[in-house]
């Protein structure tokens, strides 16, 4: 049975690679739920399946124990995580996940506090392995190879800088308002979905990846040979002027300190 070609390089395919990593789904023995049926896979070479099983890895260690996810990802922490987890050096999670490590609390509405981990995630890694799976899913919902520039935002990140955190929170709701916005899909909601946008004028294609519904990951797909649209407002949120958004029945202030 011929395989195609690859959906990140195009080379020969050798294999299928799941998308998002079959890791991310638990297996049966530890949520006594059959979440591993249906899922996505696309051709792939060995460069971009097998090959990558420590990034897979990377990405299950630092997305599963988010503290907004929900009770799928919390039993996957408890049981799957903490396997790995063992099997690891002492300092592999400083090193790899959490850079910067420190034990805190979060504390709900109604009062009952979390132990939480905080630190700096490895972003860059981050960024890397969402990529991966966004060239996924085109070639899945779209049958054909994407050819241009994707842009990761992290949703579920928490950004120092003030105008990081105002531009994370502006495209969260632009997208709740996207009228271009497809159905949702995923056959594993409890674990993954996703939903494409048609392209805008422009022929750039927004998607939003949501792992254990709480982990939010925004996407836009740039077509090679189309160029990026001038914008008057980022203009000057670029250059440090002090701008203020309306979006629906918000405002998002961008430099206000300034």
């Amino acid at each position: 049975m011929e395989l195609d070609y690859c959906y990140r390089c195009g080379q020969p395919a050798n294999s299928r690679e799941h998308v998002p990593p079959l890791c991310l789904f638990p297996e049966f023995k530890d949520v006594k739920l059959n979440l591993r049926e249906n899922l996505i896979t696309v051709p792939s070479c060995d460069l971009h399946n097998s090959r990558k099983s420590k990034d897979d890895e990377f990405l299950m260690l630092s997305i599963t124990s988010l503290f907004q996810n929900n009770l799928i990802g919390f039993l996957q922490t408890r049981t799957k995580i903490n396997r790995a987890f063992r099997r690891k050096s002492k300092d592999f999670l400083n090193k790899e996940i959490v850079r910067n490590a420190k034990s805190g609390v979060v504390r709900t509405k109604s009062g009952i506090e979390f132990p939480v981990l905080q630190g700096n995630m490895n972003t860059d890694r981050l960024i890397d392995c969402f990529e991966n799976i966004s060239y996924g899913l085109y070639r899945h919902e779209y049958k054909k190879n994407f050819n241009g520039k994707i842009t990761i935002l992290l949703g579920f990140a928490t950004f120092q800088e003030k105008n990081d955190e105002t531009m994370k929170n502006f495209i969260a709701r632009r997208f709740e308002l996207e009228e271009r916005a497809l159905a949702i899909r995923g056959a594993n909601p409890h674990v993954f979905t996703y939903q494409f946008c048609s392209p805008d004028e422009f022929g750039i294609i927004g998607m939003k990846m949501t792992f254990y519904e709480g982990t939010a990951v925004y996407v836009a797909y740039l077509p090679s040979g189309t160029e990026k649209p001038y914008n008057l407002g980022f203009d000057l949120i670029k250059q440090g002027f002090r701008t203020t958004v309306s979006l629906g029945d918000e405002e998002f202030t961008f430099n206000e300190n300034d």
